[in-house]
């Protein structure tokens, strides 16, 4: 029997099944990772564009480079892998996503059970108030501010040196105690808390299955691993899904 098969026998069987993925499974899209060789913390200082320090300092820098990686991402696509486990989630196989993701492509391509750890680059809230805003495109004037109180406005993201929100995590790691099958996609496994997730899960008995290009920390974690691409994993075990 083929591992693609074992994998959707245990999706299927699976009274739980959560999906966690991290900036690999963007990539497939063309959108930037932020760690390895090529990737966007190579080539821009992490501390002069997503700290709240970085904000303080310059609004306009920051939003500057937000707005960028903002139109990048509406010129992309969610791949196959996308659409692949919003189905699973439509025919209940997967009961949760969880994102290390800002980019909402999951949301596009049709997912609604999903958990978005570092929160949603198309969101804004303001620095003083309660007021909240979601970005259909990335904002015509930078920085944007608020039509309530005036003061600025600022990603709806976690930047460097801020806590996760309590929770948001919390579930989380709810979500991965439940699971009894949890599969892992495009994750560096380097990012604390989210790196926890597969650990906890495994520790509660769940089945964890690794598709990536590259060895992670995770790795010695998983039942399975597919050394592959999200969409060409995921293509292939979906030819096992009812």
């Amino acid at each position: 029997m083929s591992k693609f098969k074992e994998v959707a026998d245990r999706i299927k069987s699976s009274s739980y099944t959560v999906v966690f993925t991290g900036a690999g499974m963007s990539a497939e899209s063309n959108i930037p990772t932020f760690r390895g060789r090529n990737g966007l913390w190579s080539k821009y200082n992490p501390m002069e564009l997503a700290t709240p320090e970085a904000f303080r300092r310059d609004p306009y820098k920051v939003w500057e480079w937000y707005k960028m990686r903002m139109e990048i991402i509406l010129n992309a696509e969610p791949h196959e892998g996308y659409y692949i486990i919003s189905k699973w989630e439509e025919k209940g196989y997967v009961k949760r996503v969880i994102t290390q993701n800002v980019d909402g492509l999951h949301y596009r391509s049709g997912s609604r059970n999903i958990l978005e750890l570092h929160g949603n680059i198309f969101r804004g809230r303001c620095i003083s108030c309660w007021y909240k805003v979601h970005f259909k495109e990335a904002p015509s004037e930078i920085p944007p501010r608020c039509p309530f109180c005036n003061s600025l406005i600022r990603p709806d993201v976690v930047w460097f040196g801020e806590p996760l929100d309590t929770e948001t995590i919390s579930k989380a790691y709810e979500e991965a105690a439940r699971s009894d099958v949890f599969i892992v996609i495009g994750t560096s496994g380097v990012v604390y808390p989210a790196a926890e997730l597969p650990i906890i899960a495994k520790q509660y008995g769940s089945t964890i299955i690794e598709i990536n290009i590259e060895e992670t920390p995770i790795s010695v974690y998983a039942d399975y691993v597919f050394r592959m691409k999200a969409s060409e994993a995921l293509s292939q075990i979906d030819k096992y899904i009812d």
